[in-house]
Order: C-alpha cells, then structure tokens, then sequence
C-alpha cells in the first residue's frame, strides 16, 4: 500500500509570528516533523502544503517535497483541514497520476510525538481498515461540567440533553477524549466522500503528559523545557 505524509504549514500564524518556523530547540519548528516522518521507511513521500515560498524552501532544505503551493483560499484562519488535505489529493491523482491508500497528517506544532507513532496508524489501519485514525488523550476537563455563555446574564449546559449532567460523580462519568496533533490518517476513500473523519474511527492513545501542542509563546517554552 501507498502512504504520504502531508504537514500543512501555512504563514498566516497570529498567536506567533511565522510560528512554524519559529526556532525550537536549534532548528525551525517544521524542520522537527519533518525529520521525524523521514525516519519512517513505510511512507513513500513526506509533503508540506504550504502558501509561503520561505516556509516552503526550509522545508526542502530539511528533505521535504515542496510539489505545489496552496492556494491562499484555502490557507486563511477558516480554512478547514479537509481542503488542504483534498488539495494534496486532487494534485497527486490529477497532475502526478499518482495514488496513495492513505495520507497521513503530521502537524508542525506537535513537535516531540513519541517513537513509532507513524507505524502504529499505519499497522492499525491495514488491519481494522478504518476511514481515519486519530491521536487523543484524556479531557482534562470534562464536558459534562462545561457550560455555554448564552447571553450576558446566562449559562447554560453544554450537553442538554442529560438531566444536570454536572452533578453525576465523578466516578460514573464516562470516558471521553480530546484530540491532540500528534498524528491523523485519513483513507482515500474518506477524503473521496468529503471529510476527514468518516464513520469509522479509530484512536491511538496519547499520555496526556506527553502532549505538547504550540499555540502560544508559553506553549513553546514548556514545549523546550519539559
């Protein structure tokens, strides 16, 4: 079967300025997920989906394929992932005439994944054949505890339709997870059907402690630090 890595790295980072090449730990930020899928021998190609020249040319200098440019329509702050990613598609099938089985989605801003994680989407989804695979960890905060600002007086709860989901023990709340960016696989067929997710998912599970998204200069500092 065919696999390709794709990055999505666009410029247009408010919290921090050109954050995915922003230094981290001696080298761009990019340059860590990159190197990273490189080490994996069961992928065919590593792609960055970038609309910037620089942010592209880093990343070919860390051994990237750079083989378009996005289009700045779909790499502004309401761009969704489904678009880069059947972007990527659409050029592989329609200008290279070339097909992969799945793509798998690394994101520059979980730069310190643990080994391996690559392989494992990989052998989960050439056994269970899902039509994505995600990484997620333990909510730190449950949902059944959250509440929605409805106006300037009121709240309300998030999930209606259990009775005062906020006084179940804590023990009898259900499992639930949040998604990290540590890694994604989404089939071709899903991506084919317009989505990202489809209904068969799969998760690989990630210690919450071991979870360093960036978003934030403070997010970076822990990132280094811990």
């Amino acid at each position: 079967m065919s696999y390709a890595v794709i990055i999505p790295a666009r410029s247009g980072s408010k919290s921090i300025p050109k954050k995915n090449i922003t230094p981290f730990l001696g080298r761009p930020l990019i340059a860590h997920t990159i190197e990273y899928a490189l080490k994996s021998k069961q992928v065919d190609r590593v792609i960055v989906s970038t609309d910037s020249e620089e942010i592209a040319e880093i990343s070919r200098n860390y051994g990237a394929e750079t083989p378009f440019l996005r289009p700045k329509e779909i790499a502004n702050d309401f761009s969704q992932d489904f678009d880069f990613m059947f972007h990527a598609l659409n050029f592989f099938e329609k200008e290279e005439k070339t097909l992969h089985d799945a793509y798998v989605l690394l994101r520059p801003t979980s730069p310190r994944r643990r080994a391996g994680l690559i392989e494992e989407v990989i052998s989960i989804f050439e056994k269970y054949k899902p039509s994505s695979i995600r990484a997620v960890t333990k909510v730190s905060e449950h949902p059944y505890r959250v509440w929605l600002k409805k106006n300037k007086l009121e709240i309300s709860q998030v999930i209606p339709e259990i009775n005062e989901p906020f006084n179940i023990p804590r023990q009898k709340l259900p499992e639930m997870y949040f998604q990290t960016g540590d890694i994604e696989l989404v089939s071709r067929e899903c991506l084919l059907s317009g989505s990202v997710t489809g209904d068969k998912v799969i998760p690989v599970f990630i210690d919450q402690q071991l979870v360093f998204d960036i978003d934030t200069p403070e997010d970076l500092i822990r990132a280094e630090n811990d």
